[in-house]
Protein backbone atom coordinates (compact mmCIF):
# COMPACT_ATOMS: atom_id res chain seq x y z
CA UNK A 1 0.00 0.00 0.00
CA UNK A 2 1.18 3.31 -1.12
CA UNK A 3 0.71 6.48 1.49
CA UNK A 4 1.11 9.98 1.23
CA UNK A 5 2.29 12.02 3.87
CA UNK A 6 0.71 15.43 3.65
CA UNK A 7 2.28 17.57 7.13
CA UNK A 8 5.76 16.57 8.54
CA UNK A 9 5.26 14.21 11.67
CA UNK A 10 7.91 12.56 14.20
CA UNK A 11 10.05 10.04 12.11
CA UNK A 12 9.17 7.07 13.54
CA UNK A 13 5.55 7.51 12.05
CA UNK A 14 7.63 6.62 8.44
CA UNK A 15 10.26 4.43 9.86
CA UNK A 16 8.00 2.40 11.80
CA UNK A 17 5.34 1.68 8.86
CA UNK A 18 8.50 1.30 6.39
CA UNK A 19 9.34 -1.13 8.65
CA UNK A 20 5.77 -2.76 8.11
CA UNK A 21 5.68 -2.76 4.43
CA UNK A 22 4.21 -0.01 3.44
CA UNK A 23 5.46 2.67 0.74
CA UNK A 24 6.06 6.37 2.69
CA UNK A 25 5.82 9.41 0.04
CA UNK A 26 6.30 12.87 1.10
CA UNK A 27 4.79 16.07 -0.38
CA UNK A 28 4.77 18.65 2.51
CA UNK A 29 4.24 22.24 -0.18
CA UNK A 30 2.34 21.18 -2.79
CA UNK A 31 -0.99 22.81 -3.62
CA UNK A 32 -4.45 21.07 -3.01
CA UNK A 33 -4.94 21.39 -6.37
CA UNK A 34 -1.86 19.52 -7.35
CA UNK A 35 -2.30 17.30 -4.75
CA UNK A 36 -5.58 15.96 -6.41
CA UNK A 37 -3.97 15.34 -9.71
CA UNK A 38 -2.21 12.50 -7.86
CA UNK A 39 -4.13 11.44 -5.44
CA UNK A 40 -5.30 8.52 -7.13
CA UNK A 41 -2.30 6.49 -6.89
CA UNK A 42 -2.50 6.22 -2.91
CA UNK A 43 -4.01 3.90 -1.00
CA UNK A 44 -3.53 6.13 2.45
CA UNK A 45 -3.44 9.63 3.13
CA UNK A 46 -1.59 10.82 6.58
CA UNK A 47 -2.42 14.62 7.49
CA UNK A 48 -2.25 16.98 10.44
CA UNK A 49 -4.05 20.17 9.46
CA UNK A 50 -2.47 20.96 6.58
CA UNK A 51 -5.85 21.79 4.95
CA UNK A 52 -9.26 20.31 3.94
CA UNK A 53 -10.13 16.84 3.12
CA UNK A 54 -13.66 18.20 0.96
CA UNK A 55 -15.72 15.96 -1.21
CA UNK A 56 -13.72 17.36 -4.56
CA UNK A 57 -10.17 15.97 -3.04
CA UNK A 58 -12.04 12.79 -2.24
CA UNK A 59 -13.70 12.34 -5.56
CA UNK A 60 -10.52 12.10 -7.01
CA UNK A 61 -8.95 9.70 -4.85
CA UNK A 62 -10.24 6.40 -6.65
CA UNK A 63 -7.81 4.20 -4.46
CA UNK A 64 -8.15 5.50 -1.06
CA UNK A 65 -8.48 3.36 1.61
CA UNK A 66 -7.65 5.18 4.86
CA UNK A 67 -7.06 8.59 6.03
CA UNK A 68 -5.09 9.14 9.37
CA UNK A 69 -5.24 12.48 10.98
CA UNK A 70 -1.77 12.81 13.94
CA UNK A 71 -4.22 14.57 16.07
CA UNK A 72 -7.58 14.69 17.90
CA UNK A 73 -10.43 16.05 15.74
CA UNK A 74 -11.45 15.06 12.45
CA UNK A 75 -12.98 18.42 11.61
CA UNK A 76 -11.11 19.08 8.52
CA UNK A 77 -12.34 15.93 6.76
CA UNK A 78 -15.85 15.49 5.20
CA UNK A 79 -15.76 12.22 7.39
CA UNK A 80 -19.51 11.26 6.16
CA UNK A 81 -18.93 11.44 2.63
CA UNK A 82 -15.67 9.80 3.15
CA UNK A 83 -17.06 6.85 5.31
CA UNK A 84 -20.09 6.63 2.31
CA UNK A 85 -17.26 5.78 -0.23
CA UNK A 86 -15.90 3.24 2.51
CA UNK A 87 -12.60 5.19 3.60
CA UNK A 88 -11.44 4.29 7.10
CA UNK A 89 -10.68 7.16 9.47
CA UNK A 90 -8.07 7.47 11.84
CA UNK A 91 -7.66 10.38 14.30
CA UNK A 92 -5.06 9.61 17.63
CA UNK A 93 -6.98 11.14 20.59
CA UNK A 94 -4.89 9.29 22.84
CA UNK A 95 -1.82 10.87 21.71
CA UNK A 96 -2.16 14.14 23.59
CA UNK A 97 -4.68 13.43 25.91
CA UNK A 98 -1.99 14.04 28.93
CA UNK A 99 -0.34 16.75 27.32
CA UNK A 100 -4.05 18.49 27.02
CA UNK A 101 -4.84 17.61 30.87
CA UNK A 102 -1.83 19.39 32.47
CA UNK A 103 -2.04 22.53 29.71
CA UNK A 104 -5.19 23.05 31.26
CA UNK A 105 -4.49 22.72 34.84
CA UNK A 106 -1.45 24.75 34.21
CA UNK A 107 -3.49 27.73 32.85
CA UNK A 108 -5.94 27.19 35.21
CA UNK A 109 -3.19 27.54 38.28
CA UNK A 110 -1.96 30.21 36.73
CA UNK A 111 -4.73 32.54 36.34
CA UNK A 112 -5.67 31.63 40.08
CA UNK A 113 -2.88 32.78 41.17
CA UNK A 114 -1.81 35.34 38.93
CA UNK A 115 1.50 34.27 38.06
CA UNK A 116 1.39 36.02 34.20
CA UNK A 117 0.28 39.61 35.81
CA UNK A 118 3.18 39.19 38.63
CA UNK A 119 5.55 38.13 36.30
CA UNK A 120 5.61 40.71 34.13
CA UNK A 121 5.29 43.37 37.18
CA UNK A 122 8.53 41.87 38.77
CA UNK A 123 10.28 42.02 35.35
CA UNK A 124 9.48 46.19 35.58
CA UNK A 125 10.70 46.28 38.78
CA UNK A 126 7.00 45.76 40.43
CA UNK A 127 6.80 44.46 43.86
CA UNK A 128 3.12 44.02 44.65
CA UNK A 129 2.32 41.57 46.95
CA UNK A 130 -1.36 42.20 47.94
CA UNK A 131 -2.57 43.00 44.42
CA UNK A 132 -0.63 39.45 43.48
CA UNK A 133 -3.03 38.11 45.97
CA UNK A 134 -3.97 34.45 44.40
CA UNK A 135 -6.96 32.12 45.29
CA UNK A 136 -6.86 28.13 46.21
CA UNK A 137 -8.39 25.38 43.95
CA UNK A 138 -9.57 23.63 46.79
CA UNK A 139 -13.41 23.56 47.61
CA UNK A 140 -14.23 24.08 44.08
CA UNK A 141 -16.62 23.47 41.87
CA UNK A 142 -14.60 21.75 38.48
CA UNK A 143 -17.27 21.60 35.29
CA UNK A 144 -15.93 19.47 32.40
CA UNK A 145 -17.74 19.80 29.01
CA UNK A 146 -17.01 16.91 26.68
CA UNK A 147 -15.87 14.30 28.91
CA UNK A 148 -13.45 12.04 26.39
CA UNK A 149 -10.34 11.32 26.12
CA UNK A 150 -9.62 15.27 27.07
CA UNK A 151 -11.85 15.43 29.31
CA UNK A 152 -11.17 12.34 31.24
CA UNK A 153 -7.31 13.21 31.17
CA UNK A 154 -8.07 16.68 32.82
CA UNK A 155 -10.11 15.18 35.59
CA UNK A 156 -7.51 12.76 36.29
CA UNK A 157 -4.89 15.45 36.69
CA UNK A 158 -7.39 17.11 39.46
CA UNK A 159 -7.42 14.06 42.00
CA UNK A 160 -4.23 15.68 43.65
CA UNK A 161 -6.77 18.66 44.74
CA UNK A 162 -9.82 18.35 47.06
CA UNK A 163 -12.39 19.56 44.37
CA UNK A 164 -15.69 18.09 42.96
CA UNK A 165 -15.79 17.46 39.47
CA UNK A 166 -18.53 17.39 37.52
CA UNK A 167 -19.05 16.76 33.89
CA UNK A 168 -21.44 17.18 30.79
CA UNK A 169 -21.59 15.36 27.85
CA UNK A 170 -24.05 14.14 25.05
CA UNK A 171 -23.31 10.48 25.34
CA UNK A 172 -24.87 8.54 28.72
CA UNK A 173 -22.54 7.05 31.17
CA UNK A 174 -19.35 8.68 30.39
CA UNK A 175 -18.58 9.35 34.68
CA UNK A 176 -15.94 7.47 36.27
CA UNK A 177 -14.08 7.78 39.40
CA UNK A 178 -12.39 11.19 38.56
CA UNK A 179 -15.63 12.80 37.77
CA UNK A 180 -19.58 12.72 38.05
CA UNK A 181 -21.82 13.16 34.98
CA UNK A 182 -24.64 15.36 35.58
CA UNK A 183 -26.83 17.02 33.60
CA UNK A 184 -26.04 20.67 31.98
CA UNK A 185 -28.99 22.56 33.92
CA UNK A 186 -26.54 21.03 37.16
CA UNK A 187 -23.14 21.56 35.71
CA UNK A 188 -24.26 25.39 35.23
CA UNK A 189 -25.57 25.78 38.77
CA UNK A 190 -22.97 24.57 40.20
CA UNK A 191 -19.49 24.83 38.68
CA UNK A 192 -16.28 27.67 39.77
CA UNK A 193 -14.93 26.55 36.73
CA UNK A 194 -15.60 25.13 33.72
CA UNK A 195 -13.18 23.91 31.08
CA UNK A 196 -14.09 22.72 27.58
CA UNK A 197 -13.10 19.73 25.85
CA UNK A 198 -15.28 19.09 23.10
CA UNK A 199 -14.76 18.33 19.08
CA UNK A 200 -16.03 20.89 16.94
CA UNK A 201 -19.73 20.03 15.21
CA UNK A 202 -22.56 21.90 14.73
CA UNK A 203 -23.56 21.37 18.25
CA UNK A 204 -20.51 22.89 19.85
CA UNK A 205 -20.16 25.85 16.84
CA UNK A 206 -21.23 29.23 19.46
CA UNK A 207 -22.12 26.99 22.21
CA UNK A 208 -20.53 29.40 24.83
CA UNK A 209 -22.02 33.02 23.68
CA UNK A 210 -24.27 35.34 26.30
CA UNK A 211 -27.45 33.10 26.72
CA UNK A 212 -25.22 29.99 27.70
CA UNK A 213 -22.79 32.05 30.32
CA UNK A 214 -25.95 34.10 31.74
CA UNK A 215 -27.49 30.46 32.97
CA UNK A 216 -24.36 29.69 35.29
CA UNK A 217 -25.90 30.38 38.72
CA UNK A 218 -22.22 31.88 39.96
CA UNK A 219 -19.45 33.59 37.72
CA UNK A 220 -16.82 30.95 37.33
CA UNK A 221 -13.20 30.66 35.41
CA UNK A 222 -13.67 29.71 31.87
CA UNK A 223 -10.89 27.35 30.03
CA UNK A 224 -10.63 26.36 26.21
CA UNK A 225 -8.29 24.20 25.27
CA UNK A 226 -10.45 22.49 22.66
CA UNK A 227 -11.73 24.37 19.55
CA UNK A 228 -11.82 28.29 19.26
CA UNK A 229 -15.25 28.38 17.40
CA UNK A 230 -16.97 27.04 20.61
CA UNK A 231 -16.86 30.40 22.51
CA UNK A 232 -18.29 33.32 21.08
CA UNK A 233 -15.43 36.06 21.97
CA UNK A 234 -17.42 38.80 22.03
CA UNK A 235 -19.83 37.30 24.06
CA UNK A 236 -16.93 36.15 26.17
CA UNK A 237 -15.46 39.64 26.30
CA UNK A 238 -18.57 40.86 27.68
CA UNK A 239 -19.07 38.62 30.46
CA UNK A 240 -15.02 39.13 31.78
CA UNK A 241 -15.90 42.97 31.97
CA UNK A 242 -19.59 42.50 34.49
CA UNK A 243 -17.79 39.91 36.10
CA UNK A 244 -19.79 36.91 35.13
CA UNK A 245 -16.76 35.41 34.06
CA UNK A 246 -13.96 36.09 36.42
CA UNK A 247 -11.30 34.71 34.08
CA UNK A 248 -9.94 32.98 30.91
CA UNK A 249 -7.69 30.80 29.76
CA UNK A 250 -7.84 29.81 25.83
CA UNK A 251 -5.57 27.76 23.91
CA UNK A 252 -7.50 28.09 20.87
CA UNK A 253 -9.67 31.39 19.26
CA UNK A 254 -12.40 31.30 17.04
CA UNK A 255 -10.51 33.38 14.48
CA UNK A 256 -7.93 30.62 13.67
CA UNK A 257 -8.05 29.44 10.18
CA UNK A 258 -8.87 25.79 9.84
CA UNK A 259 -5.54 24.93 9.21
CA UNK A 260 -4.65 25.91 13.15
CA UNK A 261 -1.50 27.25 11.44
CA UNK A 262 -2.29 30.96 11.62
CA UNK A 263 -4.57 33.62 13.76
CA UNK A 264 -6.13 36.13 11.35
CA UNK A 265 -7.88 35.21 7.89
CA UNK A 266 -7.04 39.08 7.19
CA UNK A 267 -4.84 42.22 8.81
CA UNK A 268 -7.71 43.80 10.93
CA UNK A 269 -7.34 43.03 14.68
CA UNK A 270 -11.18 41.98 16.10
CA UNK A 271 -11.85 44.34 18.55
CA UNK A 272 -12.54 41.56 21.02
CA UNK A 273 -9.33 39.53 20.73
CA UNK A 274 -7.43 43.64 21.38
CA UNK A 275 -9.72 43.67 24.69
CA UNK A 276 -7.94 39.65 25.27
CA UNK A 277 -4.59 40.84 24.40
CA UNK A 278 -4.42 43.53 27.29
CA UNK A 279 -6.83 41.76 30.09
CA UNK A 280 -4.67 40.69 32.94
CA UNK A 281 -7.62 38.00 34.04
CA UNK A 282 -6.83 36.37 30.43
CA UNK A 283 -4.07 33.89 29.62
CA UNK A 284 -3.55 32.70 25.80
CA UNK A 285 -1.25 30.02 24.12
CA UNK A 286 -1.03 29.86 20.67
CA UNK A 287 -3.14 26.41 19.92
CA UNK A 288 -0.56 24.22 21.53
CA UNK A 289 -2.35 22.27 24.75
CA UNK A 290 -1.63 19.04 23.18
CA UNK A 291 1.44 20.30 21.27
CA UNK A 292 4.27 18.85 23.61
CA UNK A 293 7.32 16.54 22.83
CA UNK A 294 6.06 13.40 23.77
CA UNK A 295 2.61 14.27 22.44
CA UNK A 296 4.15 13.98 19.10
CA UNK A 297 6.16 10.90 19.43
CA UNK A 298 2.98 9.49 21.05
CA UNK A 299 0.25 10.69 18.10
CA UNK A 300 2.64 8.97 15.54
CA UNK A 301 2.95 5.85 17.28
CA UNK A 302 -1.25 6.19 17.70
CA UNK A 303 -1.20 6.12 14.47
CA UNK A 304 0.83 3.32 13.28
CA UNK A 305 -0.91 1.26 15.71
CA UNK A 306 -4.50 1.67 14.19
CA UNK A 307 -3.53 1.27 10.59
CA UNK A 308 -1.11 -1.89 12.09
CA UNK A 309 -4.36 -3.16 13.36
CA UNK A 310 -6.54 -2.57 10.56
CA UNK A 311 -4.28 -3.41 7.46
CA UNK A 312 -1.61 -5.72 9.07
Amino acid sequence: MKILHLDTNHPLLINKLKNLGFDNYEDYSSSKSEIETKIHQYDGIIIRSRFTIDKQLLDKAANLKFIGRVGAGLENIDCDYAEQKGIYLISAPEGNRNAVGEHTLGMLLSLFNKLNKSDKEVRKGKWLREENRGIELDGKTVGIIGYGNMGKAFAKKLRGFDVEVICYDIKPNVGDENCTQVSLKELQEKADVLSLHTPQTELTLNMINSKFISNFSKSFWLFNTARGKSVVTKDLVVALQSGKILGAGLDVLEYEKKSFENLFTDKEMPKAFKYLIRAENVLLSPHVAGWTIESKEKLAQTIVDKIKIKFC
